[in-house]
């Protein structure tokens, strides 16, 4: 069980793991260069699944992705209060159910690494929180 205290901590650490992964997505120069890597990644270790070229509409959402969820992880890194700790875990239930989606569907196998994030941080947001005693 958490504590408030550390529950607040969870948060703001959920948020700035948010903002250091996320931050490339923001561009569409910053995604391309990580897209890149990502692709050199794959292509050196031979990894299943596809990693292919983004077309404009393709690199659109992933900016306005990398974009809403900067700005979601700035207010929790500001101000980690328990209900933004809940949503981010629902949301993170739902990244993780899309991102299983696209694995089942051929997606590049670097996206289990992510996955894997997801759902950990999913679960330590869920736990349950001590309320306060005053």
């Amino acid at each position: 069980m958490w504590t408030t205290e550390h529950y607040r901590q969870l948060v703001r650490a959920s948020g700035w793991y948010d903002l250091i992964v996320t931050a490339a997505f923001v561009t569409p120069w910053s995604f391309l260069l990580l897209h890149g890597a990502l692709s050199n990644v794959s292509q050196t270790f031979n990894l299943p699944g596809a990693l292919p070229p983004f077309a404009p509409i393709h690199l659109l959402m992933a900016n306005l992705l990398g974009s809403i969820v900067c700005v979601w992880a700035v207010l929790r890194i500001r101000d980690p209060q328990r209900v933004f700790g809940r949503y981010d875990a629902v949301g993170r239930l739902l990244f993780a159910t899309w991102q299983l989606y696209a694995l089942l569907n051929g997606a590049s196998s670097i996206l289990v690494v992510i996955l894997v994030f997801e759902v950990l941080w999913a679960i330590a947001q869920f736990w349950p929180v001590q309320l306060d005693k005053k």
